[in-house]
C-alpha cells in the first residue's frame, strides 16, 4: 500500500481515494448536466428534492478535496464537518422523498439509513484518532451512500435521470 505519513501524521491519498475522488467528480458533472436539462421544470420540483440535491452537491464537490488533500489539517477539519454533514442532512431528508414509490421508501432509502448510521461513525473515529477505522468509514460513506446512491438516480425513471436522458 502506497501509505506515506505527512507532516500532520495523516496518510496521503492512495490509488482508491484518487479513483473516488474522479468517480465523484464524474457524478457531479452528470448531476449538473442534467439540472441544466431540467431547467425549465425546476418549479415542478418539491423542496424536499431541492434540499436533498443541493446537500449532495455540496458532499460531490467536497469528496475530492477530502480525499485528495493532506489529512489532520484544521481544513480538512472545517471542510470534513462540512462534508460530514451534507451527506447526514441528505440521508435524513431523503426519507421524506417518495416520488418512485408513491407513500413508501424504496430500496435506495436503504442507503439513506446506512448513511445516517455511518456519518457519525466518520465523526467519532477523526476525533478518537483512528486513522485506519475513519478512512474506512468515509471509504464506505463514500461508495455507499455517495456513488452507489448517486448513481441510482439516473435510471428507474428518476427525476435526474429523466432530465438528463429523456
Amino acid at each position: 500500500m502506497n501509505e506515506v505519513l505527512t507532516r500532520h501524521g495523516s496518510l496521503t491519498p492512495d490509488r482508491t481515494e484518487r479513483v473516488l475522488g474522479w468517480l465523484s467528480l464524474a457524478l457531479l458533472a452528470a448531476a449538473l448536466a442534467a439540472l441544466a436539462r431540467g431547467y425549465g421544470r425546476w418549479a415542478m420540483v418539491d423542496l424536499a428534492i431541492w434540499l436533498h440535491l443541493a446537500t449532495v452537491l455540496v458532499a460531490l464537490a467536497l469528496t475530492p478535496l477530502m480525499l485528495w488533500q493532506p489529512r489532520g489539517t484544521r481544513r480538512h477539519r472545517r471542510l470534513g464537518y462540512v462534508w460530514v454533514t451534507a451527506m447526514a442532512i441528505s440521508a435524513l431528508n431523503s426519507f421524506w422523498i417518495t416520488d418512485t414509490n408513491p407513500g413508501h421508501f424504496s430500496a435506495i432509502h436503504l442507503l439513506s439509513a446506512f448513511t445516517a448510521l455511518q456519518a457519525p461513525r466518520v465523526v467519532l473515529t477523526a476525533r478518537a484518532k483512528d486513522h485506519a477505522r475513519h478512512r474506512k468509514s468515509v471509504r464506505a460513506l463514500v461508495i455507499g451512500g455517495l456513488l452507489t446512491a448517486g448513481a441510482l438516480t439516473f435510471p428507474f425513471h428518476r427525476l435526474l435521470g429523466r432530465w438528463l436522458l429523456g
